[in-house]
């Protein structure tokens, strides 16, 4: 039996080519956690774990855990992308509104 958070993290770490291996060393996390959050039902996963898997997978923890559908996949990985850019510094940040401008 599968589940929405499982599902949702084997869906995202294969859309950007992540083995469960490479998920796990990116997240410092082991295989087999990795594996049993996409497999097992219930999934028991940590805040802090789950917080790197989001990081990783260019998502948030919203998404990963709405079970609803109430966050879809392309508002996460915006609401992703926008913490990312408040973290910047001020010259990433204007390097980053010149490329988007160079896209307009």
């Amino acid at each position: 039996m599968s589940n929405v958070l499982g599902e949702k993290i084997r869906k995202l770490r294969k859309d950007k080519g992540f083995t469960l291996e490479k998920l796990a060393e990116l997240t410092e996390s082991s295989k087999s956690y990795i594996w049993e959050l996409e497999n097992k039902n219930p999934p028991r996963p940590s805040a802090e774990k789950l917080a790197k898997i989001a990081e990783q997978l260019d998502t948030t923890l919203e998404f990963l855990l709405d079970e609803g559908e109430q966050v879809s996949e392309e508002d996460a990985a915006d609401a992703h992308f926008y913490r990312q850019y408040r973290k910047m510094d001020p010259d990433t940040k204007e390097k980053v509104r010149r490329m988007l401008k160079l896209l307009e």
